[in-house]
């Protein structure tokens, strides 16, 4: 008897489950606030993808862990294991607030922590923002750089102090994939405690007014910017500010929260990392750092070197387990494509290898994505430059893809398109 005789699989979405393929494989998401977590949560899902998973799981762009190759079988003893070191799943797919994704570099992160981790608990789990019409990406930036502001359903862009005043710049109804929709500026310089309210008003807005299945991107092409503002204008009238740090966070953030000193960065091919490996950066990270990891947006792992962390010393025992190169790596994001994902069009990992080998030095200084299909999942439209499956490889046809480049503030655009492999690498070798 398979899974789908025994499982309802759909109703396990909004649990971070999904089918992979015909064979009834599943993939499993954990759900991590700001990409953060503990040594001891490190070392759980490294077990369990070595039990459950082939010994791999792959880190997201978004910072979240997925584990594929699951059976429904399985699955009670993962989530009981995943529950007892506070980790969840709830969210992370399906019709709900996702993961809320954030910097993690260039300072601030303890102020930037406190706001993603309020966002997580307040949205996780609560009724009133579950069996949304699709999905909501949610994020906060520290900062402008890159433009990953303009990508998500609703981005916090945290400015710094002003006197007595936190601030943040909000930003709605960006995102990618087939249809790639800058987001537009929705409030600027808007006080720390009247954030909650802000950002309910735009879930709710969305909730109530999007055709099922379409983002928030969809709803404003339908409606318009000044219709948007109108109903959120409604929804968020009479609301009271609301604080969202304690004393403790105020007088003690810099001290507590990981990465406040900075991170160090452990390279991780395509996204797809070795359960030993996440295991041993987790033990070092407990005996010589400050017992914090922390997945990048670039899908690298990183260490935290939080107060008080002999930096020094934490880099030679990362080094010693070779998990610290000392050579510079390519830094290219990519999805899992057609290994894992039923809508890859293209081996994706093994194009990254390709990809590696084309480049010349000037190349591999870039930015680079490979997407498997063109919904975009490794945000190819943020990279200097990327490539995307845009038609399978099958005995009648040959794969084909587009190459992006990014070019100022704003997202990538086509460079090329409906290459075949050879025009690709081609390309590839005159970039680098």
């Amino acid at each position: 008897m398979s899974d789908k005789d025994t499982i309802d699989l759909q109703a396990l979405k909004i649990n971070g489950v999904y089918r992979s393929n015909a064979n009834d494989d599943l993939m499993l998401r954990v759900k991590l606030p700001a990409g953060v977590l503990s040594a001891l949560q490190a070392r759980t899902i490294s077990e369990l993808a070595a039990e459950f998973a082939g010994g791999r799981l792959h880190l997201t762009t978004r910072g979240n862990v997925e584990l594929h190759g699951l059976r429904g079988e399985q699955l009670p003893v993962i989530f009981r294991r995943l529950h007892g070191v506070g980790l969840t799943t709830r969210g992370a797919c399906g019709g709900a607030v996702r993961a809320v994704a954030c910097s993690t570099d260039g300072g601030n992160f303890d102020r930037i922590q406190l706001l993603v981790e309020r966002l997580h608990r307040h949205f996780t789990g609560n009724p009133h923002f579950e069996g949304l019409p699709k999905k909501f990406k949610l994020a906060v930036e520290n900062g402008y750089e890159g433009a990953r502001h303009l990508c998500q359903d609703l981005t916090l862009v945290y400015l710094g102090r002003e006197g007595e005043r936190e601030l943040c710049d909000l930003w709605v109804a960006g995102g990618l994939g087939r249809q790639p929709q800058e987001a537009f500026l929705l409030a600027n310089r808007v006080p720390l405690e009247r954030l909650l309210s802000l950002v309910e008003g735009v879930v709710r807005v969305y909730m109530q007014h999007a055709p099922a299945g379409k983002r928030l991107k969809h709803l404003l092409a339908e409606i318009g910017e000044q219709e948007f503002r109108a109903l959120l204008a409604k929804e968020t009238a009479g609301s009271a500010p609301l604080p969202l740090a304690s004393p403790l966070e105020d007088q003690l953030g810099v001290a507590i929260a990981p990465g406040t000193q900075g991170w160090i960065e452990l390279p991780v091919s395509a996204g797809e990392l070795a359960a030993e490996d996440l295991n041993r950066a987790a033990v070092i990270a407990n005996e010589n750092g400050d017992g914090y990891l922390a997945i990048s947006r670039e899908q690298n792992l990183l260490v935290s070197l939080g107060a008080d962390v002999d930096e020094s010393a934490l880099r030679n025992a990362l080094s010693q387990a070779s998990l610290l190169p000392e050579e510079p790596f390519l830094r290219c994001r990519a999805c899992p494509g057609n290994h894992e994902c039923p809508k890859g069009l293209i081996p994706t990992r093994d194009q990254v290898r390709q990809l590696e080998n084309a480049l010349g030095p000037q190349g591999k200084k870039l930015c680079w994505a490979v997407s498997g299909c063109p919904n975009g999942c490794s945000q190819p439209q943020l990279a200097d430059y990327a490539i995307v499956g845009v038609r399978k490889a099958t005995e009648k046809q040959e794969a084909r893809y587009d190459l992006l480049h990014r070019d100022g503030e704003g997202f990538g655009q086509p460079l090329r398109t409906g290459l075949s492999e050879a025009e690709l690498l081609e390309v590839l070798r005159g970039i680098g």
